[in-house]
């Protein structure tokens, strides 16, 4: 196994890169950018499979050949010569020096394999190559691998609470459900940011944190549905379901139940001063008040 810990003098960039072909290796996959229309359509139609949305694809062949011709970030990931992932990101202010994610997606056949932690990784080396400090992007907050991916894996961290953002989506993984989201930051150059990339984060842990005084802010009860708790702690914990996209199949009410208790105690939270500050892949958001 290639060992990509930073060291003291290595620059950032270097670091990035080594690590983003160690993430691609291992995940078996070459990760390149893309520019032709016969692969940009490829990528619309993998977007449009992991989706369920053949008639409405989340994005064209029209608009990724113009986001590469104004130079921005539309890559894919291939087994071979077989495409089995894709990103999606655009400039955007302060100009120059911030990049939006927002889409990556990876095909169910090569689910498992990482290829989404390979994608990021790339994306993170080709942004410090452009002198970029920072990507942005949104996730679904009921979403628990996204949510330990994000936070956990990647080190992000979430700064905005977005509900309904994109409005009705009415795909196979949203359902017909409010699309809420989490707005995430990533700090490209963050000790913190560095180590995930070299597989050295870890994520939180709930009864860790019960132990030294956090309050369940919301619960899960007993026949699987939300539990509002107080939301006057220091440290608060705030659970979501373990499988939201099966639940929106199997009951769509109480799915719709979950995604109104995760905003009103999320926002309720921030607005009291509260940062979400890590995640337990259990299922809880751990959320600190900021004193």
């Amino acid at each position: 196994m290639t060992d990509i810990r930073a060291t003291a003098v290595e620059p950032v960039l270097d670091h990035a890169t080594r690590a983003a072909a160690a993430a691609a290796n291992a995940a078996g996959v070459a990760v390149r950018e893309l520019t032709e229309i016969p692969e940009l359509a490829g990528v619309v139609d993998l977007f449009a499979t992991v989706w369920g949305r053949a008639g409405n694809p989340p994005v064209t062949v029209e608009l990724l050949r113009a986001f590469t011709k104004a130079g921005n970030y539309v890559v894919g990931a291939f087994d071979g010569d077989r495409m089995v992932g894709g990103c999606v990101g655009f400039f955007h202010e302060p100009a120059g020096d911030a990049l939006h994610s927002h889409i990556a997606g990876v095909s169910p056949a090569a689910m498992g394999r990482s290829v989404g932690f390979a994608l990021k990784l790339h994306q993170r080396a080709w942004a410090l190559g452009r002198g970029v400090s920072e990507i942005a992007w949104t996730f679904d907050p009921l979403v628990t691998r996204n949510a330990y991916f994000n936070l956990v894996k990647l080190a992000a961290r979430p700064v905005e609470y977005l509900p309904n953002f994109y409005g009705p989506l009415s795909d196979a993984i949203n359902g017909d459900e409010d699309s809420d989201r989490l707005l995430v930051r990533w700090a490209l150059r963050d000790s913190c940011v560095a180590a995930a990339g070299s597989g050295g984060s870890t994520g939180a842990v709930a009864e860790d944190e019960i132990a030294k005084g956090a309050v369940v802010a919301l619960g899960v009860a007993d026949a699987g549905g939300p539990v509002p708790g107080p939301l006057d702690g220091a440290v608060s914990l705030v659970a979501v379901p373990r499988d939201i996209e099966e639940l929106r199949m199997t009951d769509p009410a109480s799915a719709r139940r979950w995604r109104i208790a995760v905003r009103e105690v999320l926002t309720g939270l921030t607005a009291r001063g509260g940062r979400i500050d890590g995640f337990d892949r259990a299922g809880w958001y751990v959320v600190r008040r900021e004193s």
